[in-house]
């Protein structure tokens, strides 16, 4: 018996379609969109068929998210978990990176993850009980040179998340935001920025331990124990806590190893 539906951005690669594996491996029926519908099919067909169902969105676009929930309730009675997945990568100091990729990184990460919970929040709010899930990265909380925008977006996804939690708290909804380290999956196939942060960005997935099932995992375990701030991976766990107890040794070992590195400290 289906549980509850999910709607995953993003679901047609990478974490989404892991997320999406994993919800429906719990019992879950998930709607599954994505930029690219023949992706979000793929997904869908190895989840099975029977109650998923794939669907098209541009995070990008708000006539396109605000036709998705139309699309998901006309197919289902209502939405219960919401994962704003879906996003982009990019690379580069504030001296390098351009005010266009600055313009598409806030339009996608942010204002995508906003256009997502704008289309969704009032159907979860008039039910009165729901779950929204924002996606961000350890990059918005690392505070790390040479990722000026991607850092600054996924910061702003994580305050996002914080104020959007206390708005709804009394509403039945929970909000959680999910700040993973680099892993195994797809995320630079439309990176924008310097090349050489790619390089980097690439070379540190394949050096990861954890897959995108892994990172989904904790993803569905923790939501579930209402944890808001979901760290996947224990080695960022301890970094937040560092960072955190000792704001200034954290700052002083964070611009030593990019020093060490070239990765923008001083260069």
């Amino acid at each position: 018996m289906t549980k509850s539906v999910v709607v995953i951005t993003g679901a047609g690669s990478g974490l989404g379609r892991a997320l999406a594996q994993r919800y429906a491996a719990a019992g879950h029926a998930v709607a599954c969109a994505d930029i690219r519908v023949d992706r979000a099919d793929a997904t869908v067909a190895l989840l099975g068929g029977g109650p998923h169902a794939a669907f098209h969105c541009d995070i990008a676009d708000d006539a396109s998210m605000a036709a998705l929930a139309q699309a998901v309730l006309a197919r289902y009675p209502r939405v219960e978990v919401l994962v704003n997945n879906a996003g982009v990568a990019s690379g580069g100091t504030m001296e390098d990176s351009s005010l266009d990729e600055w313009r598409w990184m806030l339009d996608l990460n942010v204002l995508g993850v906003v256009r997502g919970t704008k289309a969704f929040l009032p159907a979860m709010l008039a039910a009165g009980r729901g779950r929204i899930i924002n996606v961000a990265s350890i990059a918005g909380l690392a505070a790390a040179p040479g990722i000026m925008s991607s850092g600054t977006a996924t910061a702003a996804v994580v305050a996002l998340s914080e104020q959007l939690r206390a708005e709804v708290v009394d509403r039945g909804l929970t909000v959680h935001v999910v700040c993973p380290a680099f892993f195994r999956t797809n995320l630079t196939e439309n990176f924008r920025g310097d090349p050489r942060f790619r390089a980097l960005a690439d070379k540190m997935m394949d050096r990861a331990r954890e897959s995108a099932d892994d990172i989904a995992a904790e993803v569905h375990r923790q939501s579930e124990t209402g944890r808001f701030l979901i760290l996947p991976t224990r080695r960022e766990r301890w970094m937040w806590r560092f960072k955190r107890w000792l704001p200034e040794m954290y700052f002083r070992r964070l611009v030593g190893a990019a020093r060490r590195h070239g990765e923008g400290a001083g260069r």
